[in-house]
């Protein structure tokens, strides 16, 4: 029965249409679509943490390719309080980042791509304002990594799309 079943499963798997985001490793469409992408200067801290978290994921060799892509990144960074206590002092955050992102094709200028992504994270306010500061700055660090992953993710499901198939 298990025999059967794992002759059944690579088959049935062929058949819903799943392929791979991948295919052709490094020289695939998707692969060498995202090595072509620049990303323009973001402002602030989080634009900093961003743009360098979206440049890991899209060129992990580091170095970008010709840019056939240009990614604009717009970013909305918020840190406001939730957990009150009776004393007026707050315990809890949450930050939030949220990002609008256009992907521009360099050569005729048109936006080939208008999306957002986003992510949040609560934080504990302790009695130390230094832990404080440091949870509130590795929040947006890890923010900014989850968000880039998004975009990424979504950019590379649009270069799939749009590639020839074979």
């Amino acid at each position: 029965m298990r025999r059967a079943f794992a002759i059944v499963l690579p088959l049935a798997l062929a058949a819903c249409g799943l392929q791979p985001m991948y295919a052709g490793g490094g020289s695939g469409a998707v692969a060498q679509g995202l090595a072509g992408i620049s990303v323009s200067p973001i402002e602030g801290r989080a634009g900093w943490l961003m743009r360098n978290a979206l440049n890991d994921r899209l060129h992990p060799a580091g170095t970008p390719g010709a840019a056939r892509y240009r990614l604009d990144v717009r970013l909305d960074d918020k840190l406001e309080g939730l957990g009150i206590l009776s004393d007026d002092t707050v315990s809890r955050e949450r930050r939030t980042l949220r990002a609008r992102y256009q992907l521009v094709d360099t050569t005729s200028g048109a936006i080939v791509m208008d999306a957002t992504a986003g992510s949040d994270a609560g934080i504990d306010v302790v009695s130390s304002e230094y832990a404080t500061i440091a949870a509130e700055q590795t929040a947006l660090e890890n923010l900014s990594k989850q968000v880039a992953d998004r975009i990424v993710s979504r950019i590379a499901l649009q270069l799939r799309e749009a590639a020839p198939a074979r």
